[in-house]
């Protein structure tokens, strides 16, 4: 790979030569859906996020990093000035990032890797930093971060292999023993779902809730039915998440679809209901990259009049619209020009659509979870929709065609854009419903 690319250029390339058949493997069970009835965006929006990898506490990741790459690459990445840059991302950085999320409400995915580039295990100790500054690090990213942004490790060190059973890394510096490369090649469920627990055992022990992971670079491309499977049975075993997910993939060009695919779905009639959400992307990384190279700007996700870009490509399809981006490219060595791209991105997001939803991976990944694995029928008749959760969903929204009535104990609304849940509005023959749809059998009765 070109080190003037994307650790995900190839994937992207590789993605949608294969199509489908690359991307996953077993969608699992599927309930009777009512043709009379449609699942919509939840309230009727589009939702957006933004992924941000490569991000931790304190250390500039790919600081560190390069020097790995190179080891295993040799010549494909001197042309890097890594000495240069700083060691540090401070938490200065990481507050004023928080906060503008926070006033613009802006939400999504954020990296901690537990073990950056072998400096040190976040939940030990981090040479060259003090217990202090480390504990303050992780308390910010707990107060200021986890409330609008899923926290992932993004495997364990990002960069060399830890062996699970010594803690530290393998001998062999090569490909095979590389994170980004091929260690899941020929690998068990078993083997990468062990791997993803050591990882996010290390986040456990300093408090950081986790749904989901991330996979550095190519990690997991060329066992995908094995990282699916192992993304659920690691976040189910130590956090006990109710429906998993991860991010692997990218589709920054073309009509590829860029929906969450609901995987492995079983025991939808039972208890203990399972499925695993592949989050996709929709952009390059934009802003500046992990390498902090010239980024390509604002403009390849919305141009300044808003009638052209990546984001508006997605958005007008009605598709969830994921940015992807890393956090050395948003601070670049200081001088924050992914962090102003960003800005401007969102100003522009903000001043051309009026039906965008800000979510976290994990509400995203709940919402198409249920919106897939819920059964729904329609009696006519009786004007009535009957549905069967596996899971609980909070701004379910659904469509009813060709009936009359209201439904009974939600609020009427005039429009859309203002359906929240408890409300119901009409557009044409169809009746729009958005509620607070519970884990079970529920119901909606339509009344004259």
């Amino acid at each position: 790979m070109p080190p003037q690319a994307s650790r995900r250029h190839f994937i992207e390339a590789s993605a949608l030569a294969f199509g489908s058949q690359l991307l996953g493997q077993v969608p699992g069970d599927r309930p009777r859906q009512d043709a009379a009835v449609k699942v919509l965006n939840p309230r009727g929006r589009v939702p957006v996020s933004i992924i941000i990898d490569d991000s931790t506490c304190l250390v500039n990741l790919n600081k560190f990093a390069i020097p790995q790459f190179a080891t295993v690459n040799p010549g494909k990445y001197d042309h890097y000035p890594w000495q240069s840059w700083p060691d540090e991302i401070p938490d200065s950085f990481v507050r004023k990032f928080a906060d503008w999320a926070t006033e613009n409400g802006v939400k999504g995915k954020y990296s901690i890797v537990p073990f950056p580039a072998c400096v040190g295990r976040l939940d030990r100790e981090i040479p060259g930093w003090s217990q202090r500054e480390l504990q303050d690090s992780i308390k910010l990213v707990r107060e200021h971060i986890t409330p609008n942004w899923d926290i992932h490790p993004e495997m364990v060190t990002h960069t060399r292999i830890i062996d699970t059973k010594t803690g530290h890394p393998y001998p062999e510096i090569s490909p095979r023993f590389m994170e980004n490369w091929d260690w899941c090649n020929g690998r068990s469920t078993d083997e990468i779902a062990d791997y993803m627990s050591y990882a996010l055992t290390i986040l456990k022990n300093i408090g950081l809730p986790c749904e989901g992971v991330t996979t550095p670079g190519g990690f997991g491309s060329k066992a995908r039915p094995q990282l699916a499977q192992a993304s659920f049975e690691s976040c189910r075993s130590v956090f006990n998440a109710e429906i998993p997910h991860y991010f692997r993939d990218l589709f920054d060009k073309g009509e590829q679809s860029v929906a969450p695919i609901v995987q492995n779905a079983s025991g939808l009639d039972s208890d203990d209901p399972r499925c695993v959400v592949h989050i996709i992307g929709c952009t390059g990384d934009w802003t500046g990259g992990w390498n902090c190279i010239t980024p390509t700007g604002a403009d390849a996700f919305i141009t300044a009049d808003g009638k052209s870009g990546r984001m508006v490509e997605v958005i007008q399809r009605g598709e969830p619209a994921i940015i992807v981006c890393h956090w050395t490219g948003i601070y670049w060595n200081g001088l924050e020009i992914g962090f102003e791209i960003f800005r401007e991105v969102v100003k522009r997001l903000h001043a051309t659509f009026d039906h965008l939803h800000w979510m976290k991976l994990s509400e995203i990944s709940r919402y198409w979870a249920a919106k897939e694995l819920t059964k729904i029928e329609f009696d006519a008749g009786k004007s009535l929709v009957t549905l069967k959760a596996p899971f609980a969903c909070e701004e379910f929204t659904l469509s009813v065609r060709l009936i009359q009535g209201a439904p009974a104990g939600l609020t009427e609304v005039d429009s859309r854009l203002k359906l929240k849940p408890g409300t119901w509005c009409r557009e044409k023959d169809t009746t729009l419903v958005c509620f607070k749809m519970s884990k079970g059998v529920s119901t909606i009765r339509f009344k004259a």
